[in-house]
């Protein structure tokens, strides 16, 4: 199979670049080249900049504002956009809620939330994981009780990603306690400003508030803000997480990783560090990222030609998580003693070393989660075990 990009996608592949280096502010990129945050008031800009190109939700279908792209241009845009270090989208709206809303949501559901979602109106969160429903998310204890024509909701979701800027959260909630434990849960999009919701920050070993808890305490939610059947709502949970599964390679991040430690060793070039000594390191991860863009371009070719595509996606999701590791902890060795030092913690305060070393750190520990988030390793050797290998 020929998986060498075709002159159409050269083109398509200048446009983005063109588009990129005209439109991306310089002041964004360089904050996301070396990892500082980015706030809310910079991802609704940049989110704006994509969605007036017509290009913010590239997998979503046309009539809903996607692009028509095939597999291999979303996948061409994804590397371009990690490349230039533009901010990647709230993937909670984009994503996640997005399409489920596109494929279960009524007409008056699309019309409320996917324009708002393209254009940074409205921003969303993930209530899916429970102090006692982390893996088994089919063990979730909120719950919904009718009365009237709205749901009286309680309960408690945590591991919120962004829920202290969100407008929106997406939850499982249980509505029938007497059923099975899958046949029993409903899909509810309530507004975090009802009165009952309440946010608690949880934070990371360096400071950062990365998760959040939620509580509900007889929050009422209209039942027009259920997605989908009452009681089905596993099902929509299942869609949600599958729409992205052959966009899971993080290729687009280990290109960006790789650039960074490039730079790196350059900058730091005379500077006292062992940069001979890191070539062979980085000879060894540029060789499997390239097997590892290789193979993912040959699952999307065949995805975009018509053929089914089964469990080999966990593989690219294996591969990239881990390759996304050993990414940071070569950026972390090349900086050396300089990765050290707590980040500062106001715009104000002055780096201790050099801008190329900061953020290193917390890049390399937050990443750790990569191994986990969206499907543990284990779960991934369990599937590409069974439905792969047939063992």
């Amino acid at each position: 199979m020929n998986i060498e990009l075709t002159a159409k996608q050269l083109e398509f592949q200048t446009q983005v670049r063109d588009f990129l280096a005209g439109k991306l502010p310089p002041e964004l990129a360089q904050r996301v080249k070396f990892g500082k945050s980015v706030s809310k008031d910079d991802l609704i800009r940049w989110t704006r900049i994509l969605n007036e190109q017509g290009w913010a939700a590239p997998h979503w279908p046309q009539e809903y504002g996607g692009t028509g792209w095939s597999l291999v241009e979303r996948h061409i845009f994804d590397v371009e956009c990690r490349a230039a270090h533009a901010p990647p989208l709230s993937g909670f709206g984009f994503n996640m809620v997005g399409p489920a809303i596109i494929r279960y949501g009524n007409e008056a559901q699309k019309a409320q939330f996917l324009p708002a979602i393209r254009n940074a109106e409205l921003w969303w969160c993930q209530g899916y994981s429970e102090p006692q429903a982390g893996s088994d998310l089919a063990s979730v204890r909120t719950t919904a009780v009718r009365d009237g024509d709205e749901y009286l909701v309680n309960g408690q979701k945590i591991w919120t990603s962004a829920a202290e800027i969100a407008d929106w959260i997406f939850c499982l909630v249980r509505t029938d306690p007497a059923a099975q434990q899958q046949k029993g849960i409903s899909f509810l999009l309530i507004d975090m400003n009802s009165p009952g919701v309440q946010v608690e920050p949880l934070y990371a070993f360096n400071g950062k508030r990365l998760w959040n808890q939620v509580f509900f305490d007889d929050v009422r939610v209209p039942i027009v803000n259920r997605l989908g059947d009452e009681n089905r709502g596993w099902t929509v949970a299942k869609s949600l997480l599958g729409d992205e599964r052959l966009m899971v390679s993080r290729v687009s991040e280990n290109k960006r990783l790789l650039g960074r430690i490039q730079d790196v060793l350059h900058q730091a070039d005379g500077q006292g560090l062992e940069v001979q000594s890191l070539s062979a390191k980085v000879a060894a991860l540029s060789i499997r990222l390239q097997a590892l863009e290789m193979t993912s371009l040959r699952i999307l070719s065949q995805a975009d030609s018509g053929h089914t595509i089964g469990a080999e996606p966990s593989m690219l999701k294996l591969k990239g998580s881990e390759l996304v590791q050993a990414m940071d902890e070569l950026l972390f060795e090349a900086v050396g003693y300089w990765a050290l030092p707590q980040d500062r913690s106001a715009e104000s305060d002055a780096a201790i070393g050099p801008d190329y070393a900061e953020y290193v750190a917390s890049g390399r520990y937050h990443h750790r989660g990569y191994t986990i988030a969206g499907g543990s390793s284990e779960v991934q050797h369990n599937i590409i075990a069974k439905q792969v290998l047939g063992l």
